[in-house]
């Protein structure tokens, strides 16, 4: 039995007497805290270079943005 917990599975979840819905909200948990669907949600259709260095500059962009928007003073109301 000390074997079958030496091997490292991937997403798996082992039911035993647990309810299969709780089973399978925990395989989703795991799935979704992995980034496994998003990553085969990225690699379902292929993006060009381009397409993909313009994706990732407009997300710097925005991520820049923010943070400077953090940074500034409220404006004064009165």
């Amino acid at each position: 039995m000390s074997k079958i917990k030496d091997i490292k599975y991937g997403s798996c979840v082992f039911v035993g007497d647990m309810p299969i819905t709780v089973a399978l909200r925990k395989f989703k948990q795991k799935i979704d805290d992995n980034g496994t669907l998003e990553e085969v949600k990225k690699r379902m259709h292929y993006e060009k270079p381009t397409t993909l260095r313009k994706r990732k500059k407009g997300a710097a962009k925005a991520r820049w943005q923010k943070k400077l928007r953090d940074q500034q003073l409220p404006q004064k109301l009165y």
